[in-house]
């Protein structure tokens, strides 16, 4: 990754190829400007293990967010956030059991079976 695909906290957290791809189809599927929107990932308590991961196209960026840039799409990410997912990777996959998004988070000690809450060490 190019420090042109990414700005503001690159070495925090990144994106994949896959997932700008995927990112890129769903905003020209909803019709909105990509200039425009952006996937937030979010993290937030709750989950099977404490903590869980939130994805949704937000047309609003805080002034606080980081935004990461890739393949020209954004993906925003609020401070508070980025600390559960710093040095982590938003991916996407596309297999017989299904399709989604996922974080790749050396942070987290366990996550569920779905991918989709995990718990810190401590």
């Amino acid at each position: 990754m190019t420090q042109a695909d990414q700005t503001l906290a690159p070495a925090q957290f990144s994106v994949s190829d896959a997932a700008a791809r995927r990112i890129a189809e769903i905003i020209a599927k909803r019709g909105d400007d990509a200039a425009q929107t952006a996937l937030r990932v979010a993290v937030s308590a709750g989950g099977c293990n404490g903590f869980q991961y939130e994805f949704r196209i937000d047309p609003e960026i805080a002034d606080d967010d980081v935004v990461i840039e890739k393949q020209g799409v954004r993906v925003t990410v609020d401070p508070a956030s980025l600390d559960l997912l710093a040095g982590a990777e938003l991916d996407f996959t596309d297999k017989l059991m299904g399709a989604h998004f996922s974080v790749k988070n050396p942070n987290a000690a366990t996550s569920c079976g779905c991918g989709t809450s995990f718990s810190l060490a401590g």
